[in-house]
């Protein structure tokens, strides 16, 4: 067999083989030049699905709070945060707790907890709770998931929650911004930590939601 018979039998296996394959190829020329020269067909990459991420403040004589969970590392330094506002979406407080070493299902559980014994101790009675762990919108759902030196103080949540009026949801981490960063501030604090007021840095991101601007989410 001489080289040029060599060579379009190989273009040949490739040009089968490449177009029978569903996998897409990067966009750059490099790629298409030597696709086209092997004649398989180019299968662009699709473009990335955008969704807007909205956060939405309570109704009227609600309380909402959304938590969050930090750790660097499982286990590794941990700590949690939120902030509660109301139905005209104004700062009602914000909460940030070292918690030393843990892992990040216990950092977002902490953080759940301490949202409801807070809002227990404002006598908030309608609390909405909004993480962006379906983890934890799941534990309250079915305690099968609360680590063992968690559940006495997980049950006494749950009696807490029973006498308010509680609901829980989820949100993508972009329209959790305010409650992560309060939740990474835990970790340079050494006990538990209350605002009054908006930190500033945290205002950009609260000014955001409180003018109802999405933040995006890419995927």
């Amino acid at each position: 067999m001489n080289i040029r018979s060599a060579i379009n039998l190989i273009i040949t296996g490739v040009s089968l083989s490449g177009n029978s394959s569903k996998l897409n190829a990067k966009s750059s020329i490099e790629e298409f030049l030597i696709l086209k020269a092997f004649s398989v067909q180019f299968n662009n990459t699709p473009p990335p699905l955008i969704k807007e991420v909205l956060w939405q403040p309570p109704i009227f004589n609600w309380v909402k709070c959304n938590s969050d969970g930090a750790s660097l590392g499982n286990p590794g330094p941990s700590s949690c945060g939120g902030l509660f506002r109301n139905s005209s979406a104004e700062f009602l407080g914000a909460f940030a707790y070292n918690l030393g070493i843990s892992n990040s299902l216990s950092a977002e559980l902490n953080g759940a907890m301490y949202a409801v014994e807070l809002a227990h101790h404002f006598g908030w009675k309608n609390l909405w709770l909004e993480t962006d762990s379906m983890l934890v919108v799941n534990a309250f759902k079915s305690s099968k998931t609360i680590p063992w030196h968690l559940k006495n103080r997980w049950d006494n949540c749950l009696l807490l929650i029973s006498s308010m009026n509680f609901f829980v949801s989820h949100i993508y981490r972009e329209g959790n911004t305010c409650a992560d960063k309060f939740a990474n501030l835990g970790l340079s604090i050494l006990t538990l930590n209350w605002w009054c007021n908006v930190p500033p840095h945290i205002s950009d991101d609260f000014v955001r939601n409180r003018l109802g601007l999405p933040f995006y989410r890419f995927g």
